[in-house]
Parts: structure tokens; sequence; C-alpha cells
């Protein structure tokens, strides 16, 4: 059986605000310019994307667990809930796919709650505050890590 050639696109809670959400933090696009960012850069190698949102964690989790059947590899910016959800990283460890943690913002700049993901160990590529184009340096960089 063949590889999947799909990613699954992962945003956690108030990604659905990119755009209005302290626009001086996060930039003003918006979370459609973000997956079609993603979706644009993964088909450069031949990839498709599925993208999720949500503001509730055991959506995120359940798609993630979906991701084992049909992905590759996931991209996740899970906001919040990087410092604080053990479960969403038990997850993406559980379903043993490769996984690139973005942050649009430099986490380690702000508060200090911020400095701590439980993602971190979990994701073999890591991309921190370059703004919205993160994404697709991280989608870059997972996919290397699956065509090199």
């Amino acid at each position: 059986m063949s590889t999947p050639r799909r990613l699954l696109l992962v945003n956690g809670p108030n990604l659905n605000l990119l755009g209005i959400r302290e626009p001086d933090v996060y930039g003003h696009d918006t979370l459609a310019d973000v997956e079609a960012l993603v979706e644009r850069t993964a088909a450069e190698s031949g990839y498709e994307v599925r993208a999720v949102q949500s503001n509730h964690e055991g959506v995120l989790i359940d798609a993630i667990h979906a991701a084992r059947t049909d992905c590759a590899a996931i991209v996740i910016n899970p906001g919040g809930l990087t410092h604080t959800s053990v479960v969403l990283r038990d997850a993406l460890s559980g379903v043993a796919l490769p996984v690139a943690e973005v942050h649009i913002s430099d986490v380690m700049a702000r508060e200090s709650f911020r400095h701590h993901s439980y993602v971190a160990d979990v994701a073999v590529v890591h991309v921190v505050g370059r703004g919205v184009a993160g994404y697709a340096d991280a989608t870059r960089e997972l996919l290397s890590t699956l065509d090199g």
C-alpha cells in the first residue's frame, strides 16, 4: 500500500479569529488565507490538505485520530492548547505520524506561560515566530522529511 499524499492541517482554539484577533501579534491574514497557503505549498510536492480548526479539544483529537488512516503527516498550530494539553500531545504521539508544530508569534518572547510546549517532543519540525509564512516553511520542512 502506498503512503497517502495528504496532510492534515490542524488549527486550535481562537485561530478562527485570525485577521481580527490581536493583529499586532498575529497579523491580518485570515484562517482561510492560512489554509490556502498550506494547500498551495503542499501541492508543490504533490500533496493535498485536509484542514480542521476547532475551539474544542475533542474535535481536534478526533481529527488527529482519523488522520492515521489517510494522511502522511500533520501540520499543527495548537494555539493555547500547546501549553496545556497533554491529551492533544498524546493523540499526536499515538497516531505515529510526523508532526510539524507551527506558531505565528514568537511564543518564547511572550508571557512565561507560553514558553512550554507539550507538542514539542513529538514534533519533528518546529517553526515559531515567522508569521503566517511559517505555515509554508513548516509544510516544506515536514514534506522534506517525507520525500527526502
